[in-house]
């Protein structure tokens, strides 16, 4: 298929959900090849980079801007 599963049942899915809801086997179908192109592309690309995209809303973030600490800069007239 060129997809991973769970893609493919995604896109599978979501394009039953809009032909149930819409009654349209055209939007239900092109959904469909959106989403199949979007996880095939995302495989061949790199496939944890969905993982890391929904995960990374649950990481903690690193800037504490409590911590800030200055650093000084001097300024040069003649370089």
């Amino acid at each position: 298929m060129g997809a991973e599963r769970r893609l493919f049942f995604f896109a599978l899915a979501t394009g039953a959900a809009v032909f149930n809801l819409l009654h349209t086997f055209l939007g239900g179908l092109l959904m469909f090849a959106l989403l199949y192109w979007f996880a095939r592309w995302t495989t061949k690309t790199d496939s944890q980079i969905l993982r890391f995209l929904l995960n990374s809303g649950k990481m903690r973030a690193q800037y504490d801007p409590m911590k800030f600490v200055p650093v000084p800069v001097r300024g040069m007239r003649h370089a």
